[in-house]
């Protein structure tokens, strides 16, 4: 379940149209820097020739990759969301019980991840440790980006 790509429509539209702006806009601007750096004469000492190559290859990356996700990613169905237990697309009601706050996040795929908006990966330490995770039960996290703090949550809610 962690290497599936998981996206709520809102984020394979946000997907979409970044794609859309990158193939257009972006590849019609990267052409011009080229084109215009050409100019300057001798390509194998034109640093504006190099740098604006090198970002036509990391937009064609990026193209890439964004394709990837749409190609293979699966849309979270909010009605058809399994919610008996921890799931991708839930909303998980949490209590930390170290410090006895109450917070809500909402499981999603990395692409979406945004703990700051209440959008938690499945693939980050918190979202697997809650994967399948049912109401009452409790999970300790180790969190490697804080100095491996663990901590330990309780499940209250999860809905749609």
């Amino acid at each position: 379940m962690e290497d599936e790509i998981y996206l709520t429509k809102e984020g394979f539209k946000a997907l979409q149209e970044k794609l859309d702006y990158l193939k257009s806009t972006k590849r019609e601007e990267i052409s011009k820097k080229i084109g215009v750096a050409r100019e300057f004469g001798d390509l194998s000492e034109n640093s504006e020739y190099d740098a604006a190559k090198e970002e036509q290859a990391q937009v064609e990356a990026e193209i890439a990759e964004i394709e990837n996700k749409l190609r293979f990613g699966k849309i979270i169905n909010q009605k058809k969301v399994d919610t008996s237990s921890v799931n991708a697309g839930c909303f998980v009601k949490l209590k930390d019980l170290d410090f006895d706050d109450e917070f809500e996040y909402q499981i999603v795929g990395a692409t979406e991840s945004d703990p700051s908006k209440g959008l938690i990966s499945n693939q980050s330490p918190v979202g697997q440790a809650l994967l399948g995770k049912k109401v009452g039960e409790t999970v300790q996290v180790i969190l490697p980006q804080n100095n491996n703090t663990t901590i330990r949550l309780k499940v209250l809610g999860i809905h749609a």
